[in-house]
């Protein structure tokens, strides 16, 4: 029999009623306290980037591949619709790399290719005008973004007579707007101005206000007509990848390995480097909380467990008498320790879990989407993380257990006894 552990679970069943007693409750619920915390924020945090960089990736693909050359009026130059390296581009399922000196294999290869080409005009109705770019979509365009992010109408059926345009929510509100109505759209192309006239067929809502009043979705052949092109000419293409995990190596391989040297491609983050480097600073929020609900834990059970050595001090002292080393001793209150952080994790879970799963499922916590891109708190359980905070709060806060328990060496059996 392991008679630490039995006299700690003994102690831990006591139901003495004492001050230390309240502390020891007090000590559990700063443990449930700081574990709850931790798995919602580092849910919360990562269902934001999720759901950010998913609107990202959704709208603009993971890599971009143009030309190298632009125009004198700093539009993209045309590229072949159907270069050579296509074929390949399309099938590629892993890609080998070197990294450290060994050699790897990306998680996966590209998921899609579709092409597209820009153009920017001014949006003219009958009592107001605003800036847009066009950006022209064509028959190889993967959909299943724009639809899940359409608040009305369709998308567009492509054909050589399209007047077909999607805009976004933003736009459609300030230029009282909706599906079926038409505008006429200004441009200048070598110097002349053109118009082209569209109608609505759909409003789509991203959330991100800074390209949902920029950008509007319109047939390539549009695009391609306004900028005088043929139907084998577009601005790019744009790669999405199986796992974001490959994303640098995968750019590395496109750029070095198939595209011809009039060609350059970028992946999404260098190219909008901002969100992203916002996203990324979430992380600091993230090890700040962490850090805090850490210290709060270790410090409330610290506390608690010197309170209760010192109202065990007779127990000690008799144990001590009876021949029971330090180490021995030290350890019940180790195990007594452990099993009050056992059971604050316990409930910290519940309670953590619990709630998290309650804002995934109804999305109580709104958030103004004009400054976080979101309508809703998002949530995204990685359970390998909460395991591992588990893990974590559970040996850190043992180890700085050690530190009151020393307290036991220096207590002596003879005036242990007679202390009240």
């Amino acid at each position: 029999m392991n008679f630490p552990f039995f006299l700690a679970k003994r102690v831990a069943a006591s139901g003495q009623k004492s001050f230390a007693r309240l502390i020891i409750r007090i000590a559990t619920a700063a443990v449930a306290l700081s574990i709850a915390v931790m798995i919602i924020a580092t849910s919360l945090i990562k269902g934001f980037k999720s759901e950010i960089s998913g609107k990202m990736f959704g709208f603009w693909g993971h890599i971009h591949v143009t030309s190298t050359q632009m125009t004198t009026s700093f539009e993209p130059s045309p590229i072949n619709a159907t270069p050579n390296f296509m074929g390949k581009l399309k099938t590629i399922k892993n890609v080998d790399f070197t990294e450290g000196g060994k050699s790897k294999k990306t998680f996966g290869g590209v998921h899609h290719v579709q092409s597209y080409a820009t153009k920017a005009g001014i949006i003219k109705t009958k009592t107001n005008f605003e800036g847009i770019v066009l950006k022209g979509v064509g028959q190889d365009f993967d959909w299943s973004f724009v639809e899940q992010n359409l608040v009305e109408g369709r998308k567009i059926m492509p054909s050589d007579t399209s007047k077909d345009i999607i805009i976004s929510k933003s736009t459609a509100n300030r230029l009282n707007l909706k599906t079926g109505n038409k505008f006429v759209v200004h441009f200048v192309q070598n110097n002349q101005q053109q118009q082209k006239l569209f109608q609505i067929c759909g409003i789509y809502n991203t959330g991100i206000e800074e390209y949902d009043k920029k950008f509007a979705l319109v047939d390539l052949g549009q695009v391609q007509e306004l900028l005088g092109w043929n139907n084998n000419q577009v601005a790019g293409f744009e790669v999405f990848v199986d796992d974001l995990r490959d994303l640098k190596e995968m750019n590395k391989y496109i750029y070095n390995e198939l595209i011809t040297n009039d060609l350059t491609s970028q992946t999404i983050k260098e190219e909008q480097p901002s969100i992203f480097d916002w996203l990324d600073l979430q992380d600091v929020n993230e090890w700040v909380i962490l850090i805090l609900m850490l210290a709060v834990g270790v410090i409330n059970m610290v506390t608690a467990l010197l309170i209760l050595i010192l109202e065990r001090t007779n127990m000690i002292g008799t144990l001590k008498a009876m021949g029971a080393t330090n180490p021995s001793i030290q350890q019940i209150f180790l195990y007594y320790g452990a099993i009050i952080i056992g059971i604050g994790l316990l409930i910290g879970n519940v309670v953590g879990l619990g709630l998290s799963w309650l804002e995934k499922t109804f999305k109580f916590i709104k958030l103004p989407e004009a400054d976080y891109y979101l309508s809703y708190a998002p949530i995204q359980f990685d359970f390998l993380t909460i395991l591992g905070l588990n893990i974590l709060a559970f040996l850190l806060t043992t180890t700085f257990l050690l530190l009151p328990t020393l307290l036991v060496t220096s207590i002596t059996p003879v005036k242990a006894i007679k202390f009240k």
